[in-house]
């Protein structure tokens, strides 16, 4: 299969080269063209992947129609808040019958969105039956060495989930499916607010029953909304919920974990994000998640607590003790 892979930081770098391993023929599109010339002439990724080898079946370039020509894969990977953007300009030059993988985890800004309702919006009804929705806990530097790595797809169709998941699964990469795209997509999304949190905890020394606790709380938030949504309770036990919040919120490789971890040794959120040099999507989603709990009439304490840090400057010690003076309640309410 000839597949494109749309998006050339880490994460589209390491699900290139696990195409590459199972055994298509890829190239990625990288929106600096000097950049992709660098990555072309250097097979390596030295900005967000350094010391990896890129393969032999892997083109990098910037021109986005070779990327996209004959593709029968399409696999989108760029920051949440430019998917919309970046597939309205896709959309048109994809052809008909390609399978396309969304694997951006977010709530747009605004519209409140999840990134399935951004690309029904924003792309051709014609590509709509091939749309699948990537989740699950996969560290792009995992992936992209080779580590063992279990993530699900989510589509509509079950032949376009089986279809997606047996493109990527090879090696010690392996791809379940399911059909609940709004349990799968929320789970992504959602997961980056509570890892912050978890990170927070740890950077003021608040303990391992601490962490435990909002892991355990978070994901109950996190169901609720999902549910609100139309998502099942149960896709939030498994691949897409729980096993992308254990790995986001105590993974050392966490971006999101790294930024609460920060806030709560009192650092600035502009130096953090700085220092950072790459997307923590929970900062964006933080705003938008808090936005859409509030629409749909959901109660999301740690997300409001997590906005209050990010967006009004509430310090980590006082954020903390908000969340243990809250009202005794039964533990699934």
């Amino acid at each position: 299969m000839r597949a494109a892979v749309i998006g050339a930081g880490s994460w589209g770098t390491a699900l290139a080269i696990q195409l590459c391993r199972a055994g298509h023929a890829v190239h990625q599109w990288d929106h600096r063209a000097d950049r992709a010339a660098l990555a072309q002439a250097a097979r390596e990724n030295r900005q967000y992947l350094p010391g990896l080898r890129l393969p032999d079946a892997l083109t990098v370039s910037g021109d986005l129609d070779a990327a996209l020509r004959g593709a029968a894969l399409v696999v989108e990977v760029v920051p949440s808040q430019a998917v919309r953007a970046v597939m309205a300009e896709v959309g048109p030059r994809i052809e008909d019958g390609a399978l396309i993988c969304c694997a951006s985890k977010g709530i747009e800004q605004g519209s409140l969105l999840t990134m399935a309702e951004v690309l029904h919006e924003v792309l051709p009804a014609r590509l709509h039956p091939g749309l699948g929705f990537l989740a699950g806990p996969s560290f792009a530097a995992e992936v992209a060495r080779g580590l063992p790595t279990a993530v699900v797809v989510a589509s509509k169709r079950a032949a376009t989930g089986d279809a997606i998941s047996e493109a990527l699964h090879a090696g010690a990469f392996r791809a379940y499916t399911t059909e609940d795209v709004d349990g799968a997509e929320l789970g992504g999304a959602l997961k980056n607010i509570i890892a912050i949190a978890a990170g927070v905890a740890d950077g003021v020394g608040a303990g391992l029953n601490a962490r435990a606790a909002l892991l355990t709380r978070g994901l109950a938030e996190i169901t609720r909304l999902a549910i609100a949504k139309g998502g099942n309770p149960l896709t939030l036990a498994g691949l897409a919920g729980m096993g992308d919040l254990v790995l986001t919120a105590t993974g050392d490789l966490s971006r999101n974990r790294r930024v609460g971890l920060a806030l709560g040794q009192g650092r600035r959120l502009d130096d953090i994000l700085a220092e950072l040099g790459q997307v923590a999507e929970g900062v964006i989603t933080t705003r938008s998640a808090r936005a859409l709990a509030e629409k749909e009439g959901v109660a999301m304490p740690i997300v409001e607590e997590i906005y209050r840090m990010l967006y009004e400057d509430k310090p980590a010690a006082e954020a903390l003790k908000s969340l243990l003076g809250r009202e005794r309640k039964a533990e699934r309410g």
